[in-house]
C-alpha cells in the first residue's frame, strides 16, 4: 500500500512542479516580452509551492528520505531499537495530527466557514490548504507503516514473535 501511494504522490509532485514551472515562465515571459505581467501566476506558483512543500514531505516521510537529527548515541539506541524507534515514530504522529490534521482541518473549515477567496484565481483558501490535513494524514500513516514494519524486523533479528 505504502508504494502505491508512493507512487500516486510522485506522480502528484511531478504535476505540481510542471504548472509551477510554467506559471514562473509565463510570468517571466508576460512581464519582460509583452511588458504586461499576468496577474494569476504569482498566486498559481505559490500555491503550487506551498502544495509541493506538503506533499513532497509526505513523499520523503514514505521513502524514509527524511530529515533526521542524532541526539541519542547509536549505542544507547543500540540497546533498545523498538523502543526508540517507536519514540521517533510517536513523536512524528503526534506532531503531524495534533498539528497537521487537527489544526490543518480547523484551518480549512474556518476559511470555508469566512468563504475567504484567492485574490487572482477566486478560488476558495479552503482547497488550497487542505494539503495540510491531507499530507499529515499519510505522514502519519506512513510513520505507523515503517514502524510497525521495522518493529516486526527487529523482532524477527532477534528471534521474538
Amino acid at each position: 500500500m505504502r508504494n502505491r501511494i508512493n507512487t500516486l504522490l510522485e506522480k502528484l509532485l511531478l504535476v505540481i512542479m510542471t504548472v509551477m514551472l510554467i506559471s514562473v515562465i509565463w510570468q517571466v515571459v508576460s512581464r519582460y516580452l509583452l511588458g504586461s505581467p499576468s496577474t494569476l501566476t504569482d498566486e498559481i506558483a505559490s500555491f503550487s509551492l506551498i502544495w509541493l512543500g506538503l506533499y513532497g514531505a509526505a513523499y520523503a516521510t514514505g521513502k524514509e528520505l527524511h530529515l533526521a537529527i542524532d541526539l541519542i548515541p547509536a549505542s544507547t539506541i543500540e540497546k533498545a531499537p523498538i523502543f526508540f524507534t517507536g519514540l521517533v515514530a510517536f513523536a512524528i504522529v503526534l506532531f503531524a495530527v495534533c498539528v497537521m490534521v487537527v489544526g490543518g482541518i480547523n484551518l480549512c473549515y474556518l476559511t470555508f466557514l469566512l468563504a475567504q477567496k484567492s485574490a487572482a484565481l477566486e478560488i476558495p483558501l479552503g482547497w488550497i490548504y487542505s494539503a495540510v490535513p491531507i499530507s499529515g494524514m499519510l505522514i502519519t500513516y506512513f510513520s505507523l507503516d515503517i514502524f510497525f514494519e521495522r518493529r516486526n524486523q527487529l523482532k524477527k533479528a532477534n528471534g521474538l514473535h
